[in-house]
């Protein structure tokens, strides 16, 4: 067995009813089936199989959870907190003090990502970094700076793939009270985040020509593809679109648009479609409520994400996870604005509606709710926003107006 362990809980279906002291033990394999044993489940197992199939669900729901046991156990969690460059860490300690007033149970452990020189002379993320994640399963990332040119790596890039975070899902909804050219945005953008063109393979192959490769297979196509399918069928969303350019690279986005058509047939609930990447951004500038959930390949995913953040006022409105098999990182996609670090003049609100996505994903929605209900109504009530959402007011001051709202 890959995971083995005892679970001790009480459960009762009716308020005139005494409580039943349950006790069971769950085994799951290594290729995810889960059995249960159960031990002990008092008088009320003789009367009814609801308790049961009550308790296999828990135990099922606990088996599969990311956290493990320690997801559903009473107390503060652990929180990788990875403040970021510029802006980040202005931005981060915003979302922390409106985590406080919310009185939310997380235990931050902030992190340092530059990137150290490992004995074998190349440099990547400090093991220190890589331990706290690893450990606590979920993250909330501020944005990263990286230079460009030869020798330097995105640090980004280098987090996904050290964790295997291989969907990035974008909500972008349109803000009530907040103007922009629609009023009717309520998409999703699931990315494929770990291939494709930004597999990180390129290379000069004489002076003047060089080649870069887009690497597609079937095994991570068709993650992203259930990932896609399940999101819209555990959030009450009604279609998935593929989004390809199949007709041109009939190999690489063939196998990828193959791979969404046999996920597809998992789940007929769901309605299906495919369309080219080009006719998605004609169609999505004339009409965003013709789209749901849009799954794709890496590069049309980072293109197709921000120009729906656009539509819903930019990136610093727009929230982002990135989602692995052990673990999530959530984070802001702006960027690290150095010009104005340091000056109390940035909108957190991205990383805020981040870090609201990962209470949800840890299961923490009253907290979840309370703090973006906050959000949104200060941004509706327009008295305290901060320059980018035309209004002139501080970071901090901004942050104190969700605070407020929440106590």
């Amino acid at each position: 067995f890959l995971v083995s362990f005892f679970i001790d809980f009480r459960y009762r279906n009716h308020p005139r009813i005494p409580s039943c002291h349950c006790q069971a033990v769950c085994h799951r394999t290594s290729g995810g089936e889960t059995s249960e044993f159960f031990i002990h489940c008092g008088r009320e197992l003789l009367r009814t199989k609801s308790l049961q199939r009550m308790a296999a669900r828990l135990i099922n729901k606990i088996a599969s959870s990311p956290f493990g046991a320690r997801g559903y156990a009473s107390g503060t969690r652990k929180v990788t907190l990875i403040p970021g460059d510029g802006i980040g860490p202005e931005i981060s300690a915003a979302v922390q003090k409106i985590f406080a007033a919310a009185n939310v149970p997380i235990e931050w452990e902030a992190v340092d990502v530059t990137p150290v020189r490992n004995p074998d002379g190349k440099f990547g993320i400090p093991q220190s970094a890589i331990d706290s994640v690893n450990r606590n399963k979920v993250g909330l990332k501020g944005p990263l700076m990286t230079p460009i040119g030869k020798g330097h790596r995105s640090l980004n890039l280098a987090l996904r793939k050290e964790f295997n975070l291989y969907a990035n899902v974008r909500p972008c909804r349109s803000l009530e009270g907040y103007k922009t050219l629609y009023d009717n945005v309520d998409v999703v953008t699931i990315r494929e985040n770990t291939e494709g063109e930004y597999s990180g393979i390129e290379h000069e192959i004489v002076d003047g020509v060089v080649q870069s490769i887009k690497l597609i297979t079937e095994e991570a196509s068709n993650r992203v593809a259930e990932y896609a399918f399940k999101y819209a069928k555990d959030n009450n969303r009604k279609k998935v679109t593929v989004v390809h350019k199949a007709n041109i690279m009939r190999m690489s986005d063939g196998l990828f648009l193959r791979c969404c058509r046999d996920m597809a047939k998992k789940y007929p609930e769901i309605k299906f479609e495919e369309k080219y990447l080009d006719t998605v951004c004609l169609n999505m500038v004339q009409d965003p409520s013709k789209f749901d959930v849009l799954v794709m390949p890496n590069l049309y995913g980072d293109i197709m994400s921000d120009m729906c953040a656009g539509l819903v006022g930019g990136l610093g409105l727009t929230p982002s996870g990135n989602m692995g098999l052990n673990g999530a990182l959530f984070e802001s996609v702006h960027g690290t604005a150095p010009d104005i670090a340091g000056k109390d003049l940035a909108n957190p609100t991205a990383l805020l509606l981040s870090a609201v996505m990962m209470l949800r994903h840890m299961e923490l929605n009253q907290h979840a709710e309370k703090i973006q209900a906050a959000c949104f109504e200060t941004i509706k009530d327009a008295k305290y926003l901060t320059g980018d959402l035309g209004g002139k007011a501080k970071c901090s001051e901004y942050t104190n107006a969700i605070c407020e709202r929440i106590k």
